[in-house]
């Protein structure tokens, strides 16, 4: 499958794809829990967050024993690809089938690889938790929705990375967050924030003061694909910066800027927009939290 300039940026509504969506975050949790199980523990979580490449969403190189081995979505021709240091390769195809199945063949041909993984089966970050070895409710893909969800992506991450040259400061990945279903890249201070309650992924991935900027299709009381732009902890008088473009706006049931895709695709620029969101939110939160933005952003060669 070819991609023109013109479909960089397709049409993503929530409604019509939404079964396969959440067949697709639960298909990623199963893989993500594999990530978790065998990734050493990197800090913020980074070790177990998949990435965007060329194909779709990968997981970064995971040890088990001698042997290392990735499991990859390829979302051009629709197949969850398994690939061991040893030159071993098994696919699974990416079909309308329900996450328990999904679960079992996956385990299984990791298992005949000689490449077997024990796993919580439960699903994270969901309102109603879902036991991913017996789900039967969410079985729905369909290849066209599936490749625009990842072609976004390409495009987002590639703006994110962008940005992301911008500062010179501790900064993540792009990382995209299995849990949340999210893209997401994240700049640090320098500080520790002040302790706070949760479970322990989010303990660790909020331990430091952040200002992160992501991109998820909608959920909860936003059910559109969106921008989002938030920092923790939330410093005095953010809510009521003054943000660029005109399309954004401060959510406060979320306690995050959002900008909605569908504002950047119709957009005669939307590279540039993206990132006129990007740094009109840093820069509000960044001062509001007095970041030392002197020695954490790449300044202007004379």
């Amino acid at each position: 499958m070819t991609t023109t300039i013109g479909t960089c940026w397709p049409a993503l509504p929530y409604d019509e794809w939404k079964d396969i969506y959440a067949t697709l975050h639960l298909w990623t949790q199963v893989v993500g829990k594999i990530a978790l199980a065998q990734a050493p523990p990197l800090n913020h979580c980074w070790g177990v967050a998949l990435r965007v490449n060329a194909r779709g969403l990968t997981t970064q190189p995971l040890p088990h024993g001698e042997r290392t081995f990735t499991i990859q979505f390829d979302f051009i021709d629709h197949q969850l690809v398994i690939g061991a240091s040893d030159g071993a390769m098994r696919t699974l195809a990416l079909r309308p089938r329900s996450v328990a199945d999904f679960y079992r063949e996956l385990l299984e041909t990791l298992a005949a690889m000689q490449l077997a993984v024990k796993i919580h089966p439960l699903s994270t970050e969901l309102p109603q938790p879902i036991r991913l070895d017996r789900d039967t409710e969410h079985h729905s893909y369909d290849p066209d929705y599936a490749n625009r969800f990842w072609r976004i992506l390409v495009q987002v991450e590639r703006v994110f990375t962008e940005s992301r040259c911008e500062f010179v400061g501790k900064s993540s990945p792009v990382n995209f967050f299995w849990g949340s279903f999210d893209l997401a890249v994240t700049r640090f201070s320098g500080r520790r924030a002040p302790p706070r309650n949760g479970p322990a992924f989010e303990r660790e991935a909020y331990s430091h003061e952040v200002i992160s900027h992501g991109f998820w299709p909608g959920s909860g009381p936003l059910l559109q694909p969106a921008f989002y732009a938030y920092a923790a902890p939330e410093p005095a008088g953010f809510k009521e910066a003054s943000v660029r473009p005109e399309a954004a706006y401060y959510h406060r049931e979320f306690g995050e800027f959002i900008l909605p895709y569908e504002a950047v695709r119709q957009a005669d620029a939307p590279d540039a927009m993206i990132h006129a969101f990007m740094r009109s939110t840093y820069e509000c939160a960044a001062d509001l939290a007095h970041w030392d933005r002197g020695a954490l952003d790449r300044q202007a060669s004379a």
